[in-house]
């Protein structure tokens, strides 16, 4: 069974400096349709303009992982930790116990574009990490890279959670495919392009919830990035 979210149908903040799409229920967007899928609580597609940001907020008690499409981001937190985050990369923070942060563009005339995933833990009161790391288009043209996952294994980022994240870059035509083990599910987010999924088509920012499935498939109908969550 497939389940559709068109991106024309996600939630939408507009501040200005930020327009920001909401997969599942964020801030002042509440759809109880749309609370997440599993432990996987929030996708924002975010787009951020020149010299826009968020200002140091806190976080607790979850797993916040960060990718961008296009420019930079520039991340400071109360850990002492400082970043910029650029295409390719791919960011985690343990919230746990606590952790303040703010992100912004540095730049001054061209915009950002990222996505934001927060996954619920399997356990609060965790103490608070980071970690980035950088998967080069080479390791994720035409394949399922793991970028993210429970055990960090194969160079992933660790997650406090039994969720494997992986990514794939896909030229026109080409397809990629992933077995779902028994009981797992899974999320599909594209993120930019085109694609059909087990059939059916999917365009820039929509997402799709996969459940009784064997197998995801996916064949792009344009040069497309591909985000897939599988999960319990």
């Amino acid at each position: 069974m497939i389940a559709l979210r068109p991106a024309g149908e996600r939630g939408q903040t507009a501040l200005g400096w930020l327009d920001s799409r909401h997969s599942f229920s964020f801030g002042d967007y509440f759809d109880p349709r749309h609370m997440g899928f599993g432990s996987l609580r929030v996708i924002n597609d975010d787009r951020v303009a020149p010299g826009g940001g968020f200002g140091t907020h806190p976080h607790h008690d979850m797993e916040i992982i960060t990718l961008v499409l296009d420019g930079t981001l520039q991340h400071r937190d109360s850990l002492g930790n400082g970043a910029d985050i650029t295409p390719g990369e791919v960011q985690r923070m343990t919230a746990g116990t606590g952790i303040r942060h703010s992100e912004f563009n540095p730049s001054a005339d061209a915009p950002v574009h990222l996505l934001q995933i927060w996954i619920v833990p399997e356990q609060k009161g965790l103490t608070p990490s980071y970690e980035q790391r950088s998967y080069p288009e080479a390791e994720r043209q035409g394949r399922w890279r793991r970028v993210a996952g429970r055990a960090g294994q194969d160079g992933a980022v660790a997650i406090h959670q039994d969720v494997d994240l992986y990514l794939t870059l896909l030229p026109p035509g080409q397809s990629v495919h992933h077995v779902l083990r028994p009981g797992r599910h899974a999320w599909v987010h594209l993120a930019r392009g085109g694609a059909r999924l087990n059939g059916q088509a999917l365009t820039a920012g929509d997402g799709a919830a996969l459940s009784e499935e064997s197998t995801v498939e996916l064949v792009a109908t344009e040069e497309a990035e591909v985000l897939l969550f599988d999960l319990t």
